[in-house]
């Protein structure tokens, strides 16, 4: 008896698919040029699953998958649907708890009121997912998402239109991602996904305009609006390299001058420095206790530094207020 040919695919990480080959060299599941648009795959599928089918590479553009159960129940890994391909896949409501998504292309997947909790959808394409209502908590999409990812390289090639390209999707998928957060109620990752969604419009601006240095001390001072540690950390550094410039430049303490000097004792080069810095927190704070006081350029140094102090202070106040009361 002649035995029927077997499906050529092979998974990335040497799996093979042992299904009949339809006679173009694969299976059902994974042959691209067999158009499934709009077929309900759902039960054909949930079936090919539970009898071991290999779930890597699936081919499903366009198929009605609406309410799809793959939940691996007893075991605590899910299902393996890597290096798949899932465009404009309807996936409304399925249910994918666990599901490994890395290498797929879920580009315009309808996965509204999916369940992608604890999902690995790391360098996924993810262009233009619909993702409303979909439960997305501890999903993983990784540090960077497929398309920053091919943005980078296109820089690195000097191909600075397709990275602009990429680093428009890349922002419009964040902001998907930002806005599923949301509405899930998620502030913590959406906070998240609102730093990413910013670093990647700044990257579409001319490397050395305004604009993009400006977005980016914004970026370091405060994170968006998302990172108030980095505004204490901004204040702790100004205080510091004030109080330096105060040691240097020197301030009066009464009819005595502060200042490090080569003719002083190390211990009262010391005591001159903690002067200094004690002085220039309540500079910053804008406190102006008065028992020291500025002389020449350290009054310039004194004024900035109390312009931002006063500026920082209350920058602190909003972004750890919109953190906290989320």
């Amino acid at each position: 008896m002649t035995q029927k040919p077997i499906c050529k695919y092979c998974s990335p990480d040497g799996k093979k698919c042992q299904e009949i080959d339809m006679g173009t060299g694969f299976c059902f599941w994974h042959d691209e040029k067999f158009d499934k648009s709009g077929l309900d795959l759902k039960d054909k599928l949930e079936r090919y699953a539970l009898n071991g089918g290999l779930m890597q590479g699936l081919k499903l553009k366009r198929a009605n998958l609406v309410g799809l159960n793959l939940v691996r129940r007893g075991s605590k890994e899910g299902y393996d649907l890597s290096f798949g391909d899932f465009y404009r896949a309807n996936l409304h409501g399925a249910h994918l708890f666990n599901t490994k998504l890395t290498h797929c292309s879920l580009m315009k997947a309808d996965l509204r009121d999916a369940n992608l909790h604890c999902c690995k959808l790391q360098h996924t394409n993810m262009l233009g997912i619909k993702l409303i209502g979909a439960r997305i908590d501890n999903m993983t999409v990784g540090d960077v998402i497929q398309q920053e990812r091919f943005a980078k390289e296109a820089l690195q090639q000097g191909n600075h239109e397709a990275a602009l390209d990429y680093y428009e999707q890349s922002e419009e998928i964040y902001r998907d991602l930002r806005k599923a957060a949301e509405h899930q109620g998620l502030f913590e990752v959406a906070g998240a996904f609102t730093h990413k969604e910013m670093i990647m419009r700044r990257y579409q601006q001319p490397k050395y305009s305004k604009r993009r240095i400006v977005s980016k001390f914004v970026d370091l001072l405060c994170g968006y609006g998302e990172k108030p540690t980095n505004v204490i950390f901004f204040s702790l550094s100004l205080i510091f390299i004030s109080a330096i410039a105060y040691f240097f430049l020197g301030v009066n303490f009464g009819d005595e001058l502060i200042q490090f000097s080569l003719q002083q004792s190390a211990e009262q080069n010391m005591s001159d420095f903690f002067n200094s810095l004690y002085y220039s927190v309540v500079t910053f704070t804008t406190l102006g206790y008065g028992d020291i006081t500025p002389v020449g350029y350290s009054r310039l140094i004194a004024a900035i530094e109390a312009f931002c102090g006063s500026f920082t202070l209350a920058l602190f106040v909003v972004v750890f207020v919109k953190k906290m009361t989320r």
